[in-house]
């Protein structure tokens, strides 16, 4: 009986052609995917804020626990530590926040983890999924790329993850902005203004304060401000992305010359050659602020 039931899902899904497209009504999910707890707050926190503000869905996921991210603490007690730093700051952005149970710095694209990916993908139904470029310092980092970028056609595919129903439609797929060069630059084809909602980003993000006010000072050897408003002012301060001339003319081109050269604040997006690939007013439908 349940064999004759997938069979019965599979003819009904082959039997509707593939499609994407929205109505004025219908919610936008995206899903954003880093490596550790905080990576998809840095690249896409500021635009998850404006979706959020309108009442589109969001969800940050961390494929592993960050156990390893720490001078002083390790194992257990840190991702539990790391898991509700990260559950505050979902909190803040008011997006949906998910830590998976994968060791920090062990993270491999190996096939039980590109289920895990597939499942959330279809799961929460996305429209577009953001994630790393495969071009990076951090293993980890390329490693969730590879796994991302793995999952990207297989979402639709039903009879791979069948226990969990495949997509009617192919996602956008994005690349978060990174400075890396080799073996090509990062191309912004999308740029949002998030300078109204900075401060919150920044707020959000301090949450997690066994990364950004312990780990990562201590890795770069900096010292941090003993007090609380100093503490937020050297923060704000750290998190502030320059905008490079490359993203300066996105924002032109979706903003217009005179808007975009006010912008302080931006964060930028590469579009994968892999999954759906949206026309300008597609993109205008899924990051509905640039309309």
């Amino acid at each position: 009986m349940t064999t004759y039931i997938k069979y019965l899902t599979i003819l009904a899904f082959l039997a509707f052609p593939i499609t994407f497209s929205f109505s004025q009504e219908k919610k936008i999910n995206v899903i954003v995917i880093g490596a550790h707890p905080d990576d998809a707050d840095g690249t896409a926190g500021g635009t998850a804020i404006k979706l959020a503000k309108r009442g589109h869905n969001v969800l940050f996921v961390s494929l592993t626990n960050g156990d390893a991210g720490h001078q002083t603490s390790g194992g257990g007690a840190l991702a539990v530590r790391r898991r509700a730093e990260a559950a505050e700051a979902g909190r803040r952005f008011g997006v949906t926040y998910k830590v998976l149970e994968n060791h920090d710095g062990e993270l491999l694209a190996t096939l039980d983890v590109r289920k895990d990916v597939i499942r959330l993908i279809r799961q929460w139904d996305a429209d577009v999924v953001i994630g790393h470029r495969p071009y990076d310092y951090h293993p980890d980092h390329r490693n969730a790329a590879i796994l991302v970028q793995d999952a990207a056609y297989l979402v639709i595919v039903p009879n791979v993850v069948s226990e969990t129903p495949p997509l009617r439609k192919n996602p956008v797929f994005l690349y978060a902005q990174d400075s890396f060069q080799k073996p090509y630059p990062f191309k912004p084809d999308i740029a949002i203004d998030i300078s109204d909602v900075f401060d919150r980003k920044v707020y959000a993000m301090s949450s997690h304060e066994s990364q950004y006010f312990e780990w990562l000072p201590w890795t770069e050897l900096e010292e941090v401000p003993k007090g609380e408003k100093e503490k937020m002012e050297w923060f704000h301060a750290n998190r502030k992305r320059p905008i490079t001339p490359a993203v300066r003319e996105s924002l032109i081109k979706w903003y217009g010359e005179e808007r975009a050269n006010m912008v302080t604040d931006a964060e930028a997006f590469e579009i994968c050659e892999y999954g759906h690939q949206p026309t300008e007013e597609e993109i205008k439908e899924l990051f509905p602020m640039l309309k």
